[in-house]
């Protein structure tokens, strides 16, 4: 059967960096489900938080991404995050990256919302995120093996250890590959909520993977909306990048009252949280929201993929008014990590969104995501470059061998039924019977059966149907387990944060599933 030293499943920025300090010493093979440029990496348009400027200090930057997460942030992972960052990206410009300069060649840096400084670096204007992966990916080719269009339907798991993944191609040809190290940078899950910004392929894959194999999940109850969905006919079609904000746009209503001026001190640059929460109640009053853009000069050379997004859905942009919606857009949980990748199963790792090393807390500061995948991709590079060795992080999941024998005997739902019913119940704003309704929905198609169902005949829609069902419930249980409101988790029957409330953590037993607090 086929092997490799590490198999990574995903394609994005943390798959892309994890393989690219891998590549030299180990045989790395890249699976995605679809193909390699189709990821939130690709779409990432805000850009790169680092501190490369003589103004400003990690401490600031540290302070600003504990702010953002309301404290619940693991500190040693932020201060890794904001301390080797600047290394990580000197190091991607000494090998040839460009990032965007101004006409003495000097680093051009953008501000955004909770930032104290303007630290964030952007390639082609508007276009980092699809810059770095393109970068990347030439780097690669014809030294690591990518393999597209192949959906991996589980981790193989013998003797308690992640031993490699299956999988199958549209055509429905399974086969099984084998690696000493198997990593999952999968991503988040936006795509499970009617509205969201992320590539309509990120639907949780990567979590429900991990979860069916034994391994811990923590936070998922903290999902981040971006506040600035481009809205047309009752749709959310595209993001508009904060850093639109960050050159000086502003929230206002239809007749030109601005929406943030009295809710935050930073106004439209306030946490993403608190302004997504502010577009929605306008919203529920049945009030327009727009994004003014009126004083940002040469507006589609800064923000040409923003310009061309409007331009193909009619928007005028020298009318000045872009009409938004917040959109599922970040997972700040996942799969648990330690800060060098590790999960709770043995030859698994984890990096990037789908990874919860505990850096974004409880809500993720603007543009410390590519920043993740490039600092947590490179260390985990490390660790695996340097021998897999035994895992000392296991944790003590039982479930450990595959026994994936039952039959689909429900009916499944379709996509949108189940984005639909996120969006509604388990959203911006959640309280306990929402969240009930949504628990007792997702529950009636048995959970412990799905996450034991045989997958092997199963379409590849059906599949990721069922690990919609899982996410959709993890998310659920997780939010009506946190009886408080921090972050992106925010409950009107619990509007207020309790400083003695931690995480939220989900175990798989052989013999059992619970939530425990």
């Amino acid at each position: 059967m086929p092997n490799a030293d590490v198999i990574i499943v995903g394609s994005g920025i943390a798959a892309l960096i994890t393989a690219y300090y891998l590549h030299e010493d180990k045989n790395v093979m890249i699976f995605t489900k679809s193909k390699k440029e189709q990821s939130n990496s690709w779409l990432a348009q805000g850009g790169v938080a680092a501190v490369v400027s003589k103004e400003d200090d990690w401490h600031s930057h540290y302070e600003d991404t504990v702010v953002a997460g309301c404290h619940h942030n693991d500190q040693r992972a932020v201060e890794i995050l904001v301390q080797e960052g600047p290394k990580q990206i000197q190091e991607l410009i000494n090998k040839g990256f460009r990032f965007d300069t101004d006409e003495r060649g000097h680093l051009q840096l953008g501000k955004e919302g909770a930032h104290q400084f303007r630290r964030i670096l952007h390639a082609g204007g508007d276009a980092t995120g699809r810059k770095l992966v393109s970068f990347l990916l030439k780097q690669l080719v014809d030294k690591v093996t990518v393999v597209e269009e192949e959906m991996v339907l589980e981790l193989l798991i013998k003797n308690g250890r992640c031993v490699g993944i299956k999988t199958k191609k549209k055509s429905g040809e399974a086969a099984c590959y084998y690696a000493s190290a198997t990593v999952i940078a999968t991503g988040g899950c936006g795509s499970i909520y009617a509205f969201s910004s992320n590539a309509s392929t990120v639907t949780g894959d990567g979590i429900a993977l991990a979860y069916r194999a034994g391994a811990e999940i923590v936070d998922m109850e903290f999902i981040q909306f971006h506040p600035t969905m481009l809205y047309i006919n009752g749709k959310a079609v595209g993001l508009i990048s904060e850093a639109v904000r960050g050159e000086g746009a502003i929230l206002v209503t239809e007749d030109g009252r601005k929406v943030m001026e009295s809710i935050h001190p930073q106004k439209d640059l306030a946490p993403r949280d608190v302004v997504a929460r502010t577009i929605h109640d306008e919203v529920l009053q049945g009030n327009n929201v727009y994004l003014d853009i009126s004083m940002i000069a040469n507006f589609s050379h800064r923000f040409p993929t923003i310009s061309q997004l409007c331009r193909s859905y009619g928007i005028d942009i020298e009318s000045g008014k872009l009409p938004v919606v917040p959109g599922a857009h970040f997972l700040m949980g996942g799969i648990k990590t330690d800060v060098n990748g590790r999960t709770s199963v043995a030859g698994l790792y984890a990096v990037g969104e789908a990874a919860c090393t505990g850096v974004h807390g409880a809500n993720r500061l603007a543009s410390n995501s590519l920043l993740e995948g490039i600092v947590f991709g490179k260390r985990l590079a490390e660790i695996l470059r340097n021998g897999v060795q035994e895992n000392h992080f296991v944790e003590t999941c039982k479930y450990t061998e595959n026994h994936f024998m039952k039959k689909l005997t429900k009916t499944l739902p379709s996509k949108q039924q189940i984005q639909t019913r996120m969006m509604q119940y388990v959203g911006i704003v959640r309280n306990e019977s929402g969240l009930e309704c949504a628990k007792q929905w997702f529950e009636q198609f048995s959970i412990p059966d799905l996450l034991s169902v045989d997958l092997n005949e199963l379409t590849i829609e059906e599949i990721t149907i069922i690990n919609m069902i899982i996410i959709g419930w993890m998310i659920t249980t997780s939010a009506l387990k946190r009886t408080e409101s921090r972050g992106g988790h925010y409950r009107t029957d619990y509007p207020s944060m309790d400083k003695n409330w931690k995480g939220t953590r989900i175990v798989r037993t052989k013999e059992e599933l619970f939530v425990n607090v």
